[in-house]
């Protein structure tokens, strides 16, 4: 139990970390200021300051997220908007501060904006000129003016602030503008949202690839079980039997041979196939046709497949593949997985797999994690790599509060030239927001209800 919890928790983790990383460095990329980053949700367990970011540990390990400045679209910043702007300003004059190696006398965070602020002044600071400062090592920034100009006036951080949001001047909003998400052009804001979804698809193959290089235990095409009935026992396949060849392609995994059934569309294909008998194994030719039979995928979704009736005896060899052939292999079998999932998604909707049998929850996901756990490193991986298209995909559909609704708004205002009324976006977010919380608690129940029957 202990060891399922801790791996779920560490996957998750890394493929939030990656999600979210997606969105940090896009809009970081762009220009908008991040305010935090984020692995898990409130209460806060430890964070620390860098630049302009804090990054943070939440107590809740499952999800994370990054807060950028700006909550909203409109012509001007609310007051609690341009407040949290302030205190960033603040905190950027405290960071250049530090940076330069300039002394500030311990307390609150208001008090040492205002020595630092007091230090400025002395300077002749907020005059508008471009030359360095002492105290900051740089120029101030026409945000930072506005502030410096007005605690001159006297007065605390707190009071300045509290003036500044009241009446801010004309740079504060501008600059409040040019770093905030709400209000970069709808191509940037669209390329933040995305980079998120887009950074798990991208992760799975790169992680396959190190996987590919690490070496992986793969299935060699050697039969363990003939099922009666089937091709594979009318023509006289046996237990032990090795498929050397298909239509003269060797098979060197139990996947190379599958695959190549499952391409012949039915059409009658060539077996070469090694047999112990006695002291040397004997080589014998058979021609096969394959039957076509439902069978479920990884995603338990029902497909047709093309099949001869036999499963493999398991005996394994670890297969490891030089960086170039790795890449190859890692992109391929990434698309290939990407596709059963948009199929497997696809039957879901449709109705042809049913919902309980083809959704997990958090408790599944332990017991997988668990179980993965002990195999390897390889074996971690894959799961992993499922998982990281698994959330890639299911954020990009076009459900409010996942990436994808807020892609879809994106569209939206796209077409009409300017986004949907608050209250049309808030109303879709509150019916997203339902549907994730039915959705969890349908799947939590899912999982409990496999438990119990076994």
């Amino acid at each position: 139990m202990l060891t399922s919890i801790v791996a779920a928790v560490v996957i998750l983790g890394i493929l939030v970390i990656v999600h979210e990383a997606g969105h940090f460095a896009m809009a970081k990329r762009l220009g908008v200021r991040v305010l935090r980053f984020s692995i898990g949700y409130p209460p806060k367990i430890l964070s620390i300051r860098r630049g302009e970011t804090e990054y943070q540990i939440g107590a809740t390990p499952l999800g994370g997220y990054v807060r950028m400045l700006g909550d909203e679209v409109g012509e001007e910043p609310k007051p609690e908007e341009l407040e949290i702007f302030i205190n960033e300003i603040g905190h950027d004059l405290i960071g250049a501060a530090r940076k330069r190696g300039t002394p500030l006398a311990a307390g609150s965070f208001e008090a040492q904006v205002r020595i630092v602020a007091d230090l400025l002044i002395s300077e002749g600071a907020a005059s508008g000129d471009s030359n360095p400062l002492a105290a900051i090592g740089r120029a101030l920034k026409p945000e930072e003016i506005a502030l410096v100009n007005r605690m001159r006036m006297g007065g605390t951080f707190e009071a300045a602030r509290a003036a500044l949001c009241e009446n801010p001047p004309p740079t504060l909003i501008t600059a409040f503008q040019s770093r905030a998400f709400p209000t970069q052009r709808l191509w940037k804001r669209f390329a933040i949202v995305l980079a998120g979804p887009l950074s798990n698809l991208v992760f799975a193959p790169f992680l396959l690839w190190i996987v590919f290089m690490y070496g992986v235990p793969v299935l060699q095409p050697i039969i363990g079980q003939v099922k009666q009935g089937l091709p594979a026992a009318l023509v006289g396949l046996r237990t032990g039997d090795r498929i050397v060849a298909i239509d003269g392609h060797p098979t060197a995994t139990w996947v190379d041979f599958a695959d190549l059934v499952k391409a012949s569309k039915g059409s009658s294909l060539k077996l070469e196939v090694e047999r112990t008998a006695g002291a040397a194994p004997a080589r014998l030719t058979m021609s096969i046709s394959p039957k076509r039979e439902a069978e479920k995928n990884f995603v338990g979704a029902s497909v047709e497949q093309w099949i001869i009736g036999v499963m493999p005896r398991g005996d394994e060899l670890i297969k490891r593949d030089d960086p170039y052939h790795a890449a190859i292999s890692a992109v391929l079998t990434a698309g290939s997985m990407m596709s059963q999932l948009v199929t497997g998604l696809a039957s879901i909707v449709s109705g042809a797999t049913p919902v309980r049998e083809a959704l997990g929850g958090p408790i599944m996901i332990a017991q997988l994690a668990g179980r993965e756990a002990h195999e390897g490193f390889a074996s971690v991986a894959m799961f992993m790599v499922m998982l990281s298209l698994e959330l890639g995909l299911i954020n990009l559909l076009p459900v409010p509060l996942l990436d994808g609704g807020h892609l879809l708004f994106f569209a939206c205002e796209g077409i009409r030239g300017k986004p949907l009324a608050l209250r049309h976006r808030e109303m879709a977010l509150q019916v997203g927001l339902f549907l994730l919380v039915v959705l969890m608690a349908f799947v939590i129940f899912n999982d409990i209800a496999r438990i119990v029957q076994g």
